[in-house]
């Protein structure tokens, strides 16, 4: 007896079995489809990939009756022995195929890729949901390191990070850390933040910092934004970039400003307009 390989004509697996199984019913472990072990050929056998017939829903005569092979009569009795799952992979099906769904009945029954999700109860995916964040706007024209031919629009900041679309949602200040997010919660999905020389949020009231790109002793800025498994992700500048701040006063515990930020990345990130920051005071030290 030698061993040889055949696949499962539904869905792909690669299956080895004894050549005395040939002509024998089996359920391929994959699919579960039925399927009719095919006769094993010469020498060499072990490594030549035969294709599986599926077992139909009418009767075949030749199997009820014990004919073909010999071993057809005591296959319906013993369940043939299965080897090695070549790779234990799934081999993936042509886009749009047809997906098999054990029912509560044990039964298998077929469902397209639309539909799968509110078949399978109490099932969950351990891959991370994508975060789909808008990408850059065709006209995001209003990056450059040249702060003379910056302009500063008359609208909430927006601009673009690392390549992802970036609109003002939140602003706050701490000292002279000026965060500017988009998102619900910190991390931001994208975001700016500048980190100014300042121990009060207050001492920055009615000042304008201008930050030349020349400039090497500048304060630290950070790009974030998240990648598409919602990680967050940051970069920090110390030096080359451009930037133009412009403080008013403040009111009900904010501080509102004006703001031109553009960094040297190859994605071209900027931030331009007005903000309205919360103040946020540093936590008390522990006694």
């Amino acid at each position: 007896m030698s061993a040889f390989k055949f696949a499962c004509p539904v869905c792909g697996q690669h299956i080895t079995c004894d050549s005395s199984s040939s002509g024998a019913q089996m359920d391929c472990p994959t699919c579960f489809r039925k399927l009719i072990v095919p006769q094993a050929t010469g020498s060499g056998a072990g490594n030549f990939v035969l294709t599986a017939a599926e077992v139909q829903n009418r009767p075949n005569p030749a199997l009820e009756n014990g004919k073909g092979n010999p071993a057809a009569s005591a296959s319906r009795k013993k369940f043939p022995v299965m080897a090695v799952i070549v790779g234990g992979l799934f081999v993936c099906a042509a886009a749009g195929a047809t997906i098999f769904v054990l029912t509560k009945h044990g039964k298998n029954t077929a469902s397209s890729d639309s539909d799968t999700s509110s078949k399978i109860v109490g099932l969950k995916s351990n891959i991370a949901p994508k975060l789909t964040l808008p990408p850059r706007s065709a006209d995001a024209t209003n990056w450059t390191l040249v702060l003379a031919e910056a302009k500063i629009p008359d609208a909430p900041a927006n601009g673009a990070v690392n390549g992802f679309g970036f609109k003002l949602e939140r602003a706050t200040i701490q000292g002279g850390k000026l965060d500017l997010r988009q998102g619900p919660k910190w991390p931001p999905d994208v975001g700016v933040s500048i980190h100014l020389f300042a121990e009060r949020a207050e001492d920055l009231a009615g000042r304008t910092v201008v930050l030349e790109s020349t400039r090497t002793n500048a304060p630290r800025v950070f790009l974030r934004w998240k990648n598409a498994t919602d990680q967050a992700q940051t970069k920090e500048y110390r030096q080359g970039y451009a930037a133009r701040v412009e403080f008013g006063p403040v009111t009900n515990n904010r501080l509102t400003g004006k703001i031109f930020l553009a960094t040297p990345d190859d994605a071209k990130s900027y931030a331009a307009g007005t903000f309205t920051a919360e103040i946020r005071k540093p936590a008390p030290p522990k006694k």
